[in-house]
């Protein structure tokens, strides 16, 4: 798979996992689960099938120095830096544009920066699943078998069965669906028929650049007058030109909603995004009383205390208390129901309205 080439998208912040994810140090950043970064194991987990030069990274200016030192072992060259944040299409376009002027065969795993992925294997595996695929055309989504109905994840509805490839379903995508209410959640779930939408793709650099031609001609446009530049003395320059012309609006609004020729395949491999505290517990280590943390176990006193969660580099003592998210930095601490917490972000959102830009 000479032309498979890996994209990790690794400029977005985590406003939900406040206060510890913050606009210089993202979660991404952090080690969260384990001593390494979630960018560093999302590297981590594409090695062997990937080669080093057919890594690529989407990150900001602000990101940049940070994300290449916590992988040298990648080329300064295979970072692709948007001068300012864009959403997601521009930063998708500007990294595909790149990869298609420098091999116009390629076949791009469009990757997220800051998930868990336990079976590292079956990822692997469903990859070259993927690839296959779009290498005739198709643009395939990654659907993650549901486990329960949840609102913080948008869902993918599954059409018939069109092949079985390496023991792995592939179905039509019949549909994008945004974080529905509880009750679409449970029919969606109920249904067997949808599967949570984790933002992974896979496509062929030539589909990419034809839908955005067909769906985004304002981008394609743009794209193509930076793509000659590309390895040039000429390109920062041509691409300050051109960045804030570029539209704001998400990949999946842009194009993946609206795509033809995509499928889907429904895998199980211990996925989490990773994008609440209650998210974060779910994959981290419990003890006996089900209450887990960064702390080693000797550093956590509990009586009668269950099902919380600590993040703190103190002595944490916790009695009487129950499914409670308590996270200590060096300026906050953060205390909420485990329930709650998809409502950190309205505390972030509350900073900003309110001039405390000091904690965010």
């Amino acid at each position: 798979m000479y032309n498979f080439y890996a994209l990790i998208l690794a400029g977005g912040g985590g406003k939900r996992l406040w206060p510890m994810s913050r606009e210089n140090s993202p979660k991404q950043m952090l080690p969260l689960v384990g001593n390494r970064t979630m960018f560093k194991m999302s590297v981590e987990r594409l090695h062997p099938l990937f080669a080093q030069e057919r890594i690529y990274v989407s990150t900001g200016r602000n990101y940049e120095e940070d994300l290449k030192a916590d992988a040298s072992e990648l080329s300064g060259k295979n970072f692709i830096v948007e001068p300012s944040a864009r959403d997601n299409a521009a930063a998708v376009g500007l990294a595909m544009a790149v990869i298609h002027q420098r091999d116009p065969n390629a076949v791009v795993a469009m990757l997220t920066a800051d998930h868990y992925i336990a079976d590292v294997e079956k990822f692997r595996s469903v990859l070259q699943t993927g690839y296959q695929l779009a290498q005739e055309g198709k643009i395939v989504t990654l659907g993650i078998t549901p486990t329960h109905p949840a609102t913080g994840f948008g869902y993918i509805q599954q059409g018939e069965t069109i092949a079985t490839i390496d023991n792995f379903e592939v179905h039509k995508a019949i549909r994008f669906t945004e974080k529905p209410d509880d009750v679409t959640a449970t029919q969606f779930v109920a249904s067997g028929k949808y599967s949570w939408n984790s933002g992974m793709f896979i496509w062929k650099a030539e589909t990419a650049m034809r839908e955005l031609e067909r769906q985004q001609p304002e981008m394609f446009a743009l794209l193509q007058k930076l793509k000659p530049s590309v390895d040039t003395p000429e390109f920062e320059a041509t691409l300050e030109s051109i960045w804030e012309e570029m539209p704001r609006i998400s990949i999946d609004y842009a194009v993946m909603e609206n795509a033809q020729n995509m499928v889907v395949i429904p895998v199980e491999m211990g996925w989490n995004d990773v994008g609440t505290w209650s998210s974060l517990y779910d994959v981290l280590d419990h003890d006996a009383e089900k209450n887990a943390g960064n702390q080693e176990p000797e550093r956590r006193i509990t009586l009668d205390a269950t099902g919380s969660m600590f993040y703190s580099d103190k002595l944490i003592v916790a009695i009487g208390v129950d499914d409670l998210v308590v996270v200590e930095t060096e300026d906050t601490i953060l205390i909420c129901d485990r329930k709650r917490s998809q409502d950190v972000k309205k505390i972030v959102t509350y900073l900003k309205e309110n001039g405390l830009k000091d904690y965010l």
